[in-house]
């Protein structure tokens, strides 16, 4: 990759597999919008203004129950506390952007970004215009997850009961993890977050989720100290 276009287009080409994956997620976002009485324009800013699957989720089935406003919002920020781990651990790599790119490049962050951006900087640590390898993956998912989920909203209702296409969602996710498993600390930590994940799958407003996260921080911090 030897010039910024170039790099831009990698990260473009690197999302394409996972495409096939985050369409029918953004498409079930764009129906459960329309489904606790959104309008067209509702659904489509709360798509652009959250742009976080999980979150947008989460956020019209509490809507649906009719749960307190700051409940919905707290429950959200809960959710999506990963993406300061996230954050932290790209800001080496972005380092080198200008503030409006930073802006930027923090509002496009999702799980999937991260991950094929992380990936490489691990396989490449000395690769020349890192933060345009993610802002190619990260634009890519933002424009397919705003179409899916407005073909969602327009046509979401002619589609027969019976496509489960929810399915997608953590095949998605497990597509992005298992190339990072690399070693059986990796493992250890990715098998102790799946445990914690499906015992605790039955919490109220995805706590589950959050628990995981903690456990698998917390399981690789203990690996790590005795492996030094």
């Amino acid at each position: 990759m030897h010039s910024i276009s170039a790099t831009f287009r990698a990260g473009i080409r690197a999302f394409l597999p996972i495409a096939v994956g985050i369409i029918p997620f953004a498409l079930i976002s764009g129906i459960a919008a329309m489904s606790v009485g959104l309008s067209i324009p509702q659904a489509i800013a709360m798509s652009m203004i959250v742009f976080a699957g999980s979150a947008q989720l989460v956020a019209m089935q509490l809507l649906a129950e009719h749960t307190p406003v700051l409940l919905i919002i707290l429950t959200t920020l809960i959710i999506n506390l990963r993406f300061v781990m996230y954050s932290a651990s790209l800001a080496d790599h972005l380092a080198q952007l200008k503030q409006r790119w930073k802006w930027l490049s923090a509002y496009l962050l999702t799980d999937q970004a991260y991950a094929l951006a992380i990936s490489l900087y691990q396989r490449k640590p000395q690769m020349r215009y890192k933060p345009w390898f993610y802002l190619g993956a990260a634009i890519s998912m933002w424009i397919t997850w705003q179409i899916g989920a407005v073909v969602g909203m327009l046509v979401g209702q002619q589609f027969p009961a019976s496509w489960q296409l929810d399915f997608t969602i953590p095949l998605t996710f497990i597509a992005l993890a298992m190339p990072a498993i690399k070693n059986r600390r990796l493992a250890a930590v990715a098998l102790g977050a799946a445990i914690m994940a499906g015992a605790t799958a039955m919490l109220p407003y995805k706590l589950g989720l959050v628990l995981s996260v903690l456990v698998g921080v917390g399981l690789g911090l203990y690996l790590e100290g005795r492996q030094a």
